[in-house]
């Protein structure tokens, strides 16, 4: 069995209210899917969503790297079992670029590839994806049957704010995450709002999303302590990165890096410099599912944190592909995904994924991805298509 087609869709998917954070704001999200096709007829897709901001990609860009990748070349092996497929999906390589010195450029295209090419191994050969982390680390290995979410509080307004809090509270979400950092709030008295309509018992951790300076970090760290914050995810930008050694010696709250962790050349500097006590790792920020277990192995490895993220606007591809990935790997300090329903406007499959009653979410135990994939639902939001092998 081989791997004889693979078609890429350029989407464009609504998303059902505006999201805001201190880098960015949106209504809806351009992202690539790919449509895998196996020489026995069997289908598989994957998901990427190219972030500019975060790993410098866009979709021209990422259809560029995908045309000049030479996929014919590396796919071009013959697939005789699941853990064949799993070994020709983790040595897929994009064109490097010199510049790329962090080795990011073309995550978001990688991970669609190569959740495409395990989605259809999967189905071809009854396993469901979770089954890659034995294969791969097996020492992360654990499957469970059930996992809890956290809840999410972007920028609510007026009696939202009091409300989103009060509902995650009574709803039994045992983790919530907080946006900060974004113009003209006041984030101290959101906080004193957010953690007494939270209560106590809730863990409450705040993503700053690179919205302070490394002048005044400190500062808005030791402003939050007061309520019980346990971590503070990427709160100055990637360019500063080099100031949270510092930080993390005069503040008490643990640091998470989030979009200066994208790659094992960012972990390894990250590890060796002291910039963090947490990874958050995102499936397409990190260029898949393989690459984001070794993320997890090496901050395993050296003791710290590490946290299964999301970003805005992923479909029912790429949280399954999480939900696979949460199921699997043992360790995770928090998950993030699954808000399919509440968020995006088409999530592309016929299963709706999204977190239950306390971010409560069962494992998927089809083969692959464990989804449908609506064709006509996928046409409806295609703004381009192309094929790139076959």
């Amino acid at each position: 069995m081989r791997v004889v087609k693979l078609e890429v869709f350029h989407v464009r998917i609504p998303l059902k209210r505006r999201v805001t954070h201190a880098s960015h704001t949106r209504k809806e999200t351009d992202n690539l899917v790919v449509r895998c096709e196996l020489s026995d007829g069997t289908i598989g897709f994957g998901e990427g969503v190219p972030r500019e901001y975060v790993t410098g990609e866009d979709i021209t860009s990422s259809l560029e790297l995908l045309r000049q990748a030479d996929l014919e070349r590396q796919l071009d092996r013959e697939i005789t079992d699941f853990v064949s497929g799993v070994r020709l999906a983790e040595q897929l390589q994009l064109r490097p670029r010199t510049e790329d010195d962090r080795g990011i450029l073309g995550n978001a295209a990688r991970c669609a590839v190569e959740l495409a090419i395990l989605d259809a191994c999967g189905r071809a050969f009854g396993e469901p994806l979770g089954r890659v982390t034995e294969v791969i680390s097996p020492q992360l290995y654990q499957f469970q049957p059930f996992v809890r979410y956290s809840g999410i509080l972007a920028n609510p307004h007026g009696w939202k704010r009091r409300l989103y809090p009060l509902v995650y509270r009574l709803t039994g979400f045992t983790h919530v995450k907080a946006k900060v950092g974004i113009p003209g709030q006041d984030d101290v008295n959101r906080l004193r709002i957010l953690r007494r309509w939270l209560g106590r018992q809730i863990d409450l951790r705040v993503d700053a999303n690179e919205g302070w300076s490394a002048g005044e970090v400190i500062e808005r760290i030791r402003e939050l302590e007061p309520f019980g914050i346990s971590c503070v995810e990427q709160p100055v930008p990637h360019e500063e990165i080099a100031c949270l050694a510092e930080v993390r010696r005069q503040v008490h709250i643990p640091i998470m890096l989030d979009e200066s962790l994208c790659s094992l050349n960012d972990a390894e500097r990250a590890i060796r410099h002291q910039w963090c006590d947490l990874f958050n790792i995102r499936l397409s920020k990190c260029g898949g599912f393989i690459p984001s277990l070794r993320l997890a192995e090496l901050a395993r490895h050296y003791g710290l944190g590490y946290q299964l993220g999301c970003q805005v606007g992923e479909t029912a591809i790429l949280s399954a592909a999480g939900r696979h990935f949460a199921t699997s790997v043992s360790g995770l300090r928090y998950l993030e995904g699954s808000y399919d329903r509440h968020l995006v406007e088409e999530p592309l499959s016929r299963e709706d994924l999204t977190i239950g009653w306390g971010g409560r979410a069962p494992a998927l135990t089809g083969c692959g991805l464990g989804i449908t994939i609506d064709p006509q639902r996928l046409a409806a939001v295609t703004l381009e298509h192309h094929t790139i092998l076959g």
